[in-house]
């Protein structure tokens, strides 16, 4: 029969021992080599675990998010619910640290972290002095020595101009915000701006003057930049524009409706997150929707290898969004 005694018997090793291997208990100390034996044997013997989340505490949440506007809040907040929600679900326990506390609040004996939002390079070298056990989501700081899990960006942005190519558009226009680069915290181009020029590059389009880069990523960002493309270009204004996320987008469709410029029939908006005010526009925001629930699973997925399988070897995953198609295409 297979069962932790018998297991323990082919190992020559205590019952105890094999059942907390077994449970992923964070504080028994055995070697990798025994770990692994206890774990080969149950597989041969056909062991079957009651299958119970062990609990699991002494994480830190940082969330390193600026706080801008309520609406613009939406998205990461969203993420933040959604953590919470399944981290209770699989026996997580876990206190968040905001980025007003400061880097240095966060306790030198945690045991491992997931951090939200963006960090300088003093943050990133405090966090690797105390644990290599971390798991960003949406940014990724150092590929080299922490996990990360991504919205897919670029491909979200290749597939907004592909779709626009399909339905005949040829003059495309782009309204982003920047990154930051970790150590001078300088402006960088953002990846959905790089994924738009290669795109547009590689269709033989692309248009200087029509792509608008905002100071960040807010509605009102999106109001002041979308006045500047119509000023810029009046007539010339592209007939669809790939926006970089919802609270751009919605600013520039306060905009230009303001400006009683016919959406979609003269200019069409394609954006990406699909917060939950997008259907209630006018018109309702074609976008891209962000899986949230895929990423926070994906992300306590990596915590839990990282803490219980001690893998060393970093990953990166992407989740990939869905078109969520309304009137302003």
């Amino acid at each position: 029969m297979a069962t932790i005694k018998r297991i323990a018997e082919i190992l020559g090793i205590s019952n105890a021992t094999v059942s907390r291997v077994l449970n992923h208990d964070p504080k028994i100390s055995v070697s990798e080599q025994t770990r692994a034996a206890i774990f080969k044997t149950a597989d041969e013997i056909g062991y079957k675990k009651k299958d119970i989340n062990p609990k699991i505490d002494n994480i830190a949440f940082l969330y390193w998010v600026e706080q801008h506007e309520e609406l613009d809040n939406i998205f990461n907040e969203s993420i933040v619910n959604e953590l919470n929600k399944q981290a209770q679900a699989r026996n997580i326990s876990y206190i968040q640290y905001n980025k007003a506390d400061g880097i240095r609040a966060i306790p030198k004996h945690i045991t491992a972290f997931i951090a939200q939002g963006w960090f300088d390079d003093e943050e990133i070298n405090y966090l690797k002095n105390i644990t290599t056990k971390g798991v960003f989501i949406n940014t990724r700081p150092d590929e080299s020595v922490f996990d990360s899990v991504q919205a897919n960006h670029e491909s979200m942005v290749r597939q907004i101009v592909d779709y626009f190519i399909s339905k005949g558009h040829q003059s495309i226009g782009f309204i982003g915000g920047p990154d930051y680069e970790m150590t001078s915290h300088k402006p960088i181009m953002d990846i959905r701006e790089w994924s738009f020029r290669q795109t547009m590059s590689y269709y033989k389009i692309l248009n200087e003057d029509s792509i608008f880069i905002a100071d960040d990523f807010t509605t009102k960002e999106g109001y002041r930049i979308g006045k500047d493309a119509i000023l810029k270009l009046k007539d010339r204004i592209p007939t669809a524009f790939c926006v970089a996320n919802d609270a751009l987008a919605i600013g520039a469709l306060q905009i230009f409706n303001e400006q009683q410029w016919e959406i979609p029939k003269r200019v069409a908006f394609f954006s990406i997150n699909d917060i939950g005010i997008a259907k209630y526009l006018s018109p309702p925001l074609t976008t891209f929707r962000i899986d949230i629930e895929t990423i926070c699973s994906s992300a306590l997925d990596l915590l839990l290898e990282r803490v219980f399988k001690n893998r060393t070897t970093t990953k990166t995953v992407y989740i990939n969004g869905s078109p969520i198609f309304r009137k302003s295409c």
